[in-house]
């Protein structure tokens, strides 16, 4: 990472949908985001990435926060507050990311889950501001599509 002093200051902004069907209700595909026990299976960052902390409080303006230490020290950190909550039906978020306590990015998911005839449908979308380069769209829609396959293997267990 740049010294703050180098840093080029730019903004990019982006939108992305990535859907998933999942083999059970809405009830439990809902529970997968609302229970901390059953969030813990598939809500974490990549291989080598140890969590440092954290505070779940799922509820209208609760806040959800996660601290991540990597291998070579960088640090990371997850800070969220819950908009809007319908049970089994609707989840709204705000979000920043941090990196060694650098601003990375700031933006609002929308989490949709709708019954199908497969099961549940999961439709989440989120619009973001990446920071001086330091994260982008692709890279986050990439890593939402990995957290929503692990979602659909938490929900196998």
């Amino acid at each position: 990472m740049s010294a703050p002093d180098t840093i080029q200051r730019k903004t990019t902004h982006g939108t992305f949908t990535v859907k998933r069907t999942y083999d059970a209700s809405s009830a439990r595909v809902f529970q997968a985001f609302a229970d901390k026990e059953a969030k813990a299976k598939w809500f974490s960052g990549p291989q080598g990435v140890e969590e440092a902390g954290s505070k779940f409080d799922f509820r209208v303006d609760g806040q959800e926060i996660v601290f991540g230490r990597h291998a070579n020290d960088i640090r990371t950190a997850f800070y969220a507050v819950y908009q809007d909550i319908v049970p089994d039906e609707r989840i709204i978020y705000t979000y920043r990311m941090t990196l060694n306590g650098t601003p990375i990015s700031a933006s609002l998911a929308t989490i949709e889950i709708t019954p199908c005839s497969d099961g549940t449908q999961v439709s989440w979308t989120e619009y973001g501001v990446y920071l001086d380069g330091f994260d982008n769209p692709a890279v986050r829609e990439e890593g939402t599509g990995w957290l929503m396959d692990k979602i659909g293997a938490s929900l196998n267990d």
